[in-house]
């Protein structure tokens, strides 16, 4: 007889699901394919044909549009980050203030707090206001915005087919996966950075990576067909053999781990200046356009996107003065972009600040100590992972990103040193405010951390001996009255050899009788009480119990032998319980009484 294999419904919705993370990645790989045309087109029509702007882009950069040759103009390359400020302010609080910043916290607070929902205008904003930020000369990366722009795609579509919370949760990490994946060049990394920025510590959103694989590896092919498989940066052969190394490799992750704790600091320092300008945001992007713009005229890889300083970094071709000296205002022009209110990714800079760091270092030991830096580029890309692991805390992802990002797989072993000392340095900071410390304190799992909390109280903790009882021949009237005068809404019976026979309520009592008060006179406990009893064991769960009871109004619940229910050992009362869930709901929610 043959077998037939029937797929459970379970299946059947796991792999619906997973097709809507491959449709949310292909609308997000086509978004980022726009969003990338209509950066670079304000990039070159307005930074290098009006202002003459020189454009430094990586190796593995397409190059989109026509570039004219023109002189520098100072004048014009403020007067353009000014006016890019402007537009982009009023554009994003205008029409949707949650597309202010860098775009990453606006998803990861969706995650957690807003049951995945992301207005349908917010991608859209996102988009534009990045395009002209980062076009018009402001210090952003990509990977905020495009987050962003799939997160809100993925939230939409999951609202759209009607999807639970949980699924629509789902499907916004998918979309920021996505779009990370494909812009970057790095798939498998996109994947991971969606599961892993949600927390400050190292874990991995479990219930979202197989999806954040499907839809990252989809939005990056879709990219990929438009603009080519090679990597963002080409890279040296890098090669790590000698152990000393090892000793590098720790003084570049602590200049990494205190430079980061440094950026954000000055990251927020900055936005807390800015909310104290007496006037309308809408401005204030504005402002920090036209300090930008005054770093630009001396420091010009300071600002955009700044990627063409560490394919130089990587190719040897820079001094120690220079790419200290960008990884310093790197910082502020970055604060000054995003933190005034503009429009733009904190990736991309955080990149360019850890390889100019990393670059410096390397370069520095090897003129001090020659014999313990063999390749001083090779520091360019291990400060790019250190430098992002401190500042965001996600290790997993970033040595993964970066090793997709060139192409580079020889420097695993220093890249993870660097990144888990670096982490360690800066854990208690984070550029990802929204972040929250670990799954226990995310309002998106509070209902299962309840329940495990709740199957660790046991009925004996709460139970107690104070309770009211009658016998079986108790009049029904002396059972009214009894119940008159006691404070529980509740008395247990039993039978002359003190077995529990069934337990009595006001409620009940009142609505069998009625207004035939006279039959109080002819009924008995008996009569009236119900024998059919919710009970309670001592080594039972509070959890367990609640399942028990359900919707049902109970007030109290006999706590009886298991071996014989008819024993009596004490009862657990209705206010005893709602005392206990409320300590316990307190717990799980602490964290946003103090704002995690």
């Amino acid at each position: 007889m043959p077998i037939t294999l029937k797929p459970t419904k379970s299946a059947i919705e796991e792999g619906k699901l997973i097709f809507y993370a491959a449709i949310v990645g292909v609308i997000t790989g086509l978004g980022a394919v726009i969003f990338l045309v209509i950066t670079h087109f304000f990039a070159v029509y307005l930074l290098h044909n009006i202002a003459g702007f020189p454009l430094h882009e990586p190796k593995g950069e397409p190059h989109l549009f026509n570039h004219i040759k023109k002189s520098f103009s100072p004048t014009l390359l403020v007067a353009i980050t000014t006016v890019g400020g402007l537009l982009s302010g009023i554009l994003v609080y205008t029409f949707a203030p949650e597309a202010e910043g860098h775009g990453t916290d606006a998803a990861i607070e969706a995650y957690h707090k807003k049951n995945g929902i992301i207005k349908p205008i917010v991608p859209i904003i996102k988009m534009i206001a990045s395009a002209i930020t980062l076009g018009s000369g402001g210090s952003g990366g990509r990977e905020g915005p495009i987050a962003q722009i799939g997160a809100g795609f993925g939230s939409y579509f999951a609202t759209r087919l009607g999807l639970t919370t949980k699924k629509r949760r789902i499907l916004l990490a998918s979309g920021m996966g996505a779009g990370v994946g494909a812009i970057f060049h790095a798939p498998m990394a996109g994947a991971i950075f969606a599961s892993e920025v949600l927390y400050k510590e190292p874990e991995i959103e479990g219930e979202v990576f197989i999806y954040t694989v499907v839809a990252s590896i989809v939005a990056y092919a879709i990219f990929s067909m438009f603009f080519g498989w090679k990597p963002l940066f080409y890279t040296p052969k890098f090669t790590f053999s000698n152990p000393m190394e090892f000793i590098s490799y720790t003084i570049l992750a602590l200049v990494c781990g205190l430079f980061a704790i440094f950026y954000i600091k000055v990251f927020y320092g900055v936005r807390d200046l800015f909310k104290k300008i007496p006037t309308i945001p809408h401005i204030k992007p504005a402002i920090g356009g036209l300090i930008v713009g005054l770093i630009g005229i001396f420091v010009p890889d300071a600002i955009s996107t700044g990627y063409g300083v560490l394919q130089e970094a990587l190719d040897g071709s820079i001094t120690i003065k220079l790419l200290f000296l960008v990884a310093v205002l790197k910082i502020l022009a970055t604060s000054f972009t995003i933190s005034s209110g503009g429009s733009a990714g904190v990736f991309g800079p955080s990149m360019v600040i850890g390889g100019s760091l990393g670059g410096a270092v390397g370069l520095a030991l090897k003129s001090l100590y020659p014999q313990l830096v063999s390749q001083p580029a090779s520091f360019v890309l291990v400060g790019m992972v250190g430098f992002f692991t401190a500042a965001a805390n996600t290790p997993f992802s970033t040595i993964v990103m970066v090793t997709e990002m060139t192409g580079n797989y020889h420097l695993i072993v220093p890249s993870i040193w660097t990144a888990a000392i670096s982490y360690i340095v800066a854990q208690k900071w984070t550029i990802y405010e929204k972040q929250v410390k670990n799954r226990k304190h995310s309002p998106a799992h509070r209902t299962e951390f309840s329940k495990d909390i709740l199957e660790g109280i046991y009925i004996k903790d709460i139970m107690t001996q104070d309770f009211q009882w009658v016998n079986q021949r108790t009049p029904a009237r002396s059972v009214y009255e009894c119940l008159n005068n006691c404070e529980d809404d509740s008395i247990l019976m039993f039978d002359k050899q003190g077995n529990l026979k069934g337990i009595l309520t006001m409620r009940v009592i009142k609505a069998m009788l009625g207004e035939e008060d006279f039959l109080m006179d002819f009924l008995i406990a008996k009569d009236i009480a119900n024998e059919e009893l919710i009970v309670t064991y001592p080594d039972e769960d509070l959890h367990t119990l609640l399942n028990k009871i359900g919707f049902k109004d109970v007030d109290l619940i006999p706590v009886v032998e298991r071996n014989n229910p008819e024993k009596l050992i004490g009862v657990v009362k209705r206010k005893d319980i709602i005392k206990k869930y409320n300590e316990v709901s307190e717990k799980t929610g602490k964290f946003e009484k103090n704002g995690w």
